[in-house]
């Protein structure tokens, strides 16, 4: 479907992309980019490498954290201008523990409508193969990058679900991991199990499940 053969409704199109196989897009997302009159992007360089691959011509603009404010305030806007926008993160589900929350906020606020177009999460996917997810799950999204607050964050998990059988749900960069790791082991000790997840859909992809003790060795 061309840009010239779809009118999409005014409304913001809260769109998901592939986390790492772009064969995980839909085909809706597909034809949610080519036709929505601009894409509202977390950083517009990784972006256009997945338009370019699908030969997506539609204009970016910049929503990343540092911006996000001000930038929602210039997509109602474009709504109210009559404009459709589609709301992308550099990989997954926006507005989930990444930029976007505050636009669909904003949106929703100035009375237009928010459409998703669900499509690959980490978060569902990790669960989906961790073998964790009977019982409910409790996402906290990104520790703290400071090491006294992570503790503390930890603590208080600890606290408030030390009697459930629900999983606790990290992401976590590459760069603080092992940081991470460590704090847990300090919280929940070196006999708590984890399952990571790395690099899901990509080619290395590992699920793994082990002991907190065993964890930094193997990262």
């Amino acid at each position: 479907m061309s840009r010239h053969e779809a009118t999409l409704e005014c409304a913001l199109y809260v769109v998901a992309t592939p986390i790492g196989n772009l064969g995980d897009i839909t085909a809706r997302a597909l034809d949610t980019l080519r036709n929505v009159s601009v894409i509202a992007a977390e950083d517009t360089r990784v972006t256009r490498g997945l338009l370019a691959h699908f030969a997506i011509v539609t204009r970016t603009i910049a929503v990343h954290e540092h911006n996000e404010r001000n930038a929602a305030a210039g997509i109602v806007n474009l709504l109210q201008q009559g404009q459709s926008v589609a709301l992308v993160t550099d990989a997954g589900t926006p507005a989930v523990s990444d930029p976007g929350a505050k636009v669909v906020a904003a949106v929703l606020h100035a009375g237009i409508r928010v459409i998703p177009v669900p499509g690959a999460s980490a978060l569902v996917a990790a669960l989906s193969a961790s073998g964790e997810g009977e019982h409910g799950f409790a996402f906290h999204g990104f520790l703290p990058a400071g090491a006294g607050d992570r503790i503390r964050a930890l603590e208080r998990l600890h606290d408030r679900y030390a009697d459930s059988a629900m999983p606790l749900v990290f992401y976590e960069s590459p760069h603080r991991v092992v940081e991470s790791i460590a704090a847990m082991r300090s919280v929940f000790g070196d006999g708590q199990e984890i399952v990571v997840c790395r690099e899901l859909t990509k080619k290395f992809e590992s699920i793994v499940r082990l002991k907190l003790a065993e964890a930094t060795a193997w990262l």
